[in-house]
């Protein structure tokens, strides 16, 4: 508010107060209240005696003593402060941003001015954002993410205690004939039926995660001697044995459980996760509709890997590894703005080898820092070849994993890049998860902030999959999210999926971020996308991952599905 208007009369100052927040206040030196605003007046409650008392009392109790110093700092520096309390209402408490700034009277003495915004959608929205990233979106049972960290708790709460438990991966036995003859709708009812059913058998203070497709876990604090174990599986066998009748079917399915112990058999929880699958695979394998505790000898040989590992070696001496370039297309026009570098690898006698098999093993190597440096040059010099065809100015994306991002070297490799390319900061954006920023947040800052000051933009890769707060948007220099193709794949139908896609973007706008809708495959989701002011696309609906030559080509018309031929844009099932 300019200084001009602070300077008029008092009466007519809150007259122009009135409208300029959900809720306003002047407060003298001591933070005593000179003046509230009528809607201040009309949400905290009417029947109060606002002016003379002190704004922390209107504040919840929890967040009154951050208000002191804040207001402090203001009247000694003169610059504004903004804090997030509780106001206190007639009904509830009230999440509001309080923008707390100084000015001088018409006498020249100084006042405090507090404009207020309600910030209850905002937090509505971070709370079920929050939900959605850790929860199942067809159970709502726990996903992976929740599971890890109630894992870790269980584990920290055993060591102090002494007390054993175990894991359960429980695995639906039959389950694929219900989907191929019945069609996904019953085999999507006929899961959120076994959730509830596993759900009601376990107690309180277990935990029941679902980890994809047909398959659950359980975590069983206390649960660790022979008979407490087979009691447990008994139930969870019994519960699923039992006929669904779902739309005037009657199925009958079972169930094979798979337990580990700890900490018998491991003391970490990834470790604990991959025995009792090793068991339940094993119960599967021996007859089904039984529970197996988890013995070495159901540890699979790991000569594949090994052979995989060496043959990946091998492949970096041949040449073997490859840039694909996946067009990101303009939602309006669908002119191409930018590609996605994806690496793939060529195996003489594998074939096309997927990155979900070689990437994990070249992040566990280290053999990823040399593939990544590679990638990111290379993608870098490819990106001036696209520009000269499409003569203007294009953009490129390349993935930066967990092991890169954590190398001393990663500066001087995304440094040598842009030097060695010629290429302009900005038209780099480097693709981060979540989980990449916070497995040590302090790290990720500073990184952030030095290829920040290299004008590369960062991109979220995968949004609203990874860590559960929305906290690291303010903290981070982000500028693109990417939403996952698992939130787009059911659009226009899917009203659940639609309300995650409706809060980022109604998030990215707030924020002035870009976003980027991954795995876009029909017209509809398309539409769906650009009515709801997506401003980028990618999927294979505008192009799947293509060699540069074939990228090249589509750049010579800037409407890429226009060019791009119909073998190249087929979307398999």
């Amino acid at each position: 508010m300019p200084t001009s208007v602070l300077h008029q009369p008092r009466q007519e100052l809150d007259n122009l107060l009135e409208e300029a927040g959900d809720i306003v206040f002047r407060l003298d030196q001591q933070g005593l209240l000179l003046f509230a605003s009528a809607r201040a007046i009309a949400r905290i409650g009417g029947a109060v005696a606002l002016v003379g008392q002190p704004l922390a009392r209107l504040l919840a109790d929890l967040d009154q003593a951050q208000l002191p110093p804040v207001l402090a700092s203001v009247l000694e520096s003169g610059a504004p402060r903004l804090l997030q309390a509780r106001v206190k209402t007639a009904d509830i408490d009230i999440w509001h941003e309080l923008r707390v700034s100084c000015y001088r009277n018409a006498g020249g003495a100084p006042e405090l001015l507090v404009v207020g915004r309600d910030m209850t959608v905002q937090h509505a929205t971070e709370e079920r954002l929050r939900h959605m990233a850790t929860h199942d979106a067809l159970t709502e049972l726990p996903n992976r993410l929740l599971l890890s960290d109630r894992m870790r708790m269980v584990i920290a709460n055993a060591r102090r205690s002494g007390q054993g438990f175990a894991v359960a991966s429980i695995g639906i036995d039959g389950f694929k004939k219900v989907n191929d003859g019945l069609g996904h709708p019953i085999g999507d009812a006929m899961l959120r039926l076994a959730a509830q059913r596993l759900r009601k058998t376990l107690r309180d203070s277990d935990t029941l995660a679902r980890v994809g497709g047909d398959e659950f876990v359980a975590i069983l604090p206390g649960t660790a001697t022979e008979a407490q174990i087979k009691l447990v599986t008994g139930r969870l066998i019994a519960t699923l044995q039992s006929p669904f009748e779902i739309e005037n079917h009657t199925i009958y399915v079972g169930a094979s459980v798979g337990v580990s112990i700890y900490p018998q058999h491991a003391e970490d929880e990834i470790r604990l996760l991959a025995l009792a699958d090793a068991a339940m695979s094993r119960a599967k394998e021996t007859g089904k509709a039984r529970a197996v505790v988890y013995s070495p000898a159901h540890a699979g040989p790991p000569q594949h890997d090994i052979s995989l590992e060496a043959a990946m070696f091998q492949a970096v001496r041949e040449g073997e590894f490859l840039l694909y370039y996946q067009p990101i297309v303009d939602a309006r026009t669908r002119a191409i703005q930018g590609f996605e570098t994806l690496m793939r690898w060529k195996h003489p006698t594998l074939g096309m080898v997927p990155p979900a098999r070689f990437i994990p093993i070249a992040e566990t190597n280290g053999l990823i820092n040399l593939l990544g440096a590679w990638a990111l040059k290379a993608a870098c010099v490819q990106l001036k070849q696209f520009e000269e065809v499409a003569k203007r100015n294009l953009y490129i994306s390349v993935n930066i994993s967990p092991r890169q991002f954590r190398n001393d070297k990663f500066l001087d490799v995304l440094d040598d890049a842009l030097a060695f390319s010629g290429l302009l900061g900005e038209q780099l954006v480097l693709e981060i998860t979540e989980g990449t920023l916070m497995i040590d947040p302090v790290h990720a800052e500073s990184i952030l902030s030095k290829m920040a000051e290299r004008k590369a933009r960062i991109a979220i890769d995968d949004f609203g999959t990874g860590y559960s707060s929305l906290a690291y948007l303010k903290r981070f220099p982000i500028s693109v999210l990417k939403i996952d193709r698992t939130f787009i794949r059911d659009l226009p139908g899917s009203q659940k999926d639609g309300a995650i896609c409706n809060a980022v973007l109604d998030l990215a706008k707030h924020l002035d971020l870009s976003v980027v809708a991954e795995g876009v495959e029909t017209e509809e989701q398309l539409q769906y996308l650009q009515r709801r002011g997506c401003q980028y696309i990618q999927g294979y609906l505008t192009g799947k991952p293509m060699a540069a030559n074939v990228a090249l080509a589509a750049l010579r018309d800037s409407i890429h599905a226009n060019v791009v031929p119909a073998e190249l844009r087929q979307v398999h099932p």
